[in-house]
């Protein structure tokens, strides 16, 4: 049954990209934090990027616990 063998490849083709996804946006987020803590002024712009990254991120993750994934997400 061929089927379930490309179904197989599917699912993880697309968690490895889920996966890269996480990472990069872990990255992009940790970047905001630093940046927000360094501001003095409370700008509103960078208030709602990192609003913006943050929920992205906790997006993905949640979409992993979601389709079970397996790994170490926090590296």
């Amino acid at each position: 049954m061929p089927l379930f063998k490309r179904k197989s490849k599917l699912k993880r083709s697309y968690d490895e990209k889920l996966m890269k996804l996480i990472r990069e946006q872990k990255r992009q987020f940790e970047a905001y934090e630093k940046v927000e803590s360094v501001i003095v002024d409370e700008q509103p712009e960078w208030r709602a990027h990192y609003k913006l990254q943050k929920a992205k991120y906790y997006y993905l993750f949640k979409e992993a616990r979601i389709r079970r994934l397996n790994g170490n997400i926090l590296d």
